[in-house]
């Protein structure tokens, strides 16, 4: 499983349809929450929540928090 770490990152994986899930953290800045929930609901992009943005980092093997990321094909 390949991430894509950060909003901007995220959002551009969704609108090109390559984002295959979203992981979004509950504690996220709101509006970036917002964005991105109705982004994927119009592109048919799964969301996953994660507690908080901290366990989000973990999850992708960052050392840092992480408002959203999202799951791309690996490529060959």
């Amino acid at each position: 499983m390949r991430f894509v770490i950060g909003s901007k990152q995220t959002t551009k994986m969704v609108e090109k349809r390559l984002a295959t899930t979203v992981y979004v953290a509950q504690d996220a800045d709101p509006r970036l929450k917002n964005n991105i929930v109705q982004l994927c609901e119009r592109a048919g992009v799964p969301i996953t929540w994660s507690d908080t943005m901290k366990s989000l980092g973990e999850t992708c093997g960052i050392e840092v928090g992480a408002a959203m990321a999202a799951v791309i094909p690996e490529i060959e």
